[in-house]
């Protein structure tokens, strides 16, 4: 009997009732070891390859069980390799051809993430289901709404409208990424949870960017950032972890949370 990629082993333990500690940000810990603006982060799998393992290996010490590549931004249509208009039959092949390479260089799952539109998603993801048996993840971005005092994708979808989409199109693990906070990930994890019982990712900023001097800040410290994690788990989210403005520090403050729960 064939053995399925291990990647399975992710939503195999989440379904089994187990909370994952995902990672941090890479672009915070890129900038601050040299990467400029406007330059291509991929690029330094190649050209400085000891300091992408250094971030990768730093998550791991600090807890995190699952870690990703540095692989955001690297497809044709990225940083001028490409054109810059497209399709979306270009659009579906430019993942696939990054879903392929990836898939080659021996992930154990895909993450689509940041996506601004469920349609761009949902593209995503049959790229990446037609390339390998292995889940994927996907997450959208999600602009906070103040006067309405709502979450919504930039072509005004609902977090359980998402939710619905995207598993549709074949995700096997939805949720959100980047945006204002965990405060608004509860809120966003909670609307998802209230329409399916899929396994549910969550790994917000450390709240807003604050630029002084030319540098760019995150609102939300380590501490302060893992106190909202406890209800974030409370919502029904089964992986968690942290995006822009995070370091190794908030993530082995939010694993600390995910073991207390586990130690009940």
């Amino acid at each position: 009997m064939a053995v399925r990629p291990r990647g399975w082993e992710i939503v195999e333990r989440v379904r089994a009732g187990e909370r994952l500690v995902f990672d941090g940000g890479y672009g915070t810990a890129l900038f601050d070891a040299g990467l400029e603006n406007g330059d291509c982060p991929e690029l330094w799998n190649d050209t400085h390859p000891d300091v992408v393992r250094g971030i990768h290996r730093g998550y791991f010490e600090a807890g995190s069980q699952i870690v990703e590549t540095n692989t955001f931004g690297g497809t044709a249509l990225d940083y001028g390799v490409g054109k810059n208009v497209a399709t979306d039959e270009e659009y579906l092949e430019t993942f696939r051809e990054q879903a392929e390479a990836l898939a080659a260089g021996g992930v154990d799952c895909f993450a689509v993430e940041t996506m601004m539109f469920p349609q761009e998603a949902a593209a995503a993801i049959r790229a990446c289901k037609a390339v390998a048996d292995l889940p994927v993840m996907a997450t959208m971005f999600f602009q906070y709404e103040e006067l309405h005092d709502r979450d919504r994708t930039m072509w005004g979808d609902s977090p359980a409208d998402v939710a619905r989409q995207l598993l549709d199109a074949g995700a096997d693990i939805v949720g959100m990424n980047c945006g204002r906070g965990p405060d608004r990930a509860i809120v966003i994890i909670r609307e998802m949870r209230q329409v399916t019982d899929a396994p549910l990712i969550a790994y917000p900023n450390a709240g807003l960017p604050i630029t002084t001097g030319g540098r760019t800040t995150y609102e939300l410290g380590p501490e302060a950032m893992a106190k909202d994690y406890p209800a974030l788990l409370d919502a029904g989210c089964n992986i968690v972890g942290a995006c822009c403005g995070s370091n190794p520090e908030h993530i082995r403050l939010i694993a600390d949370v995910v073991r207390s729960r586990r130690a009940r």
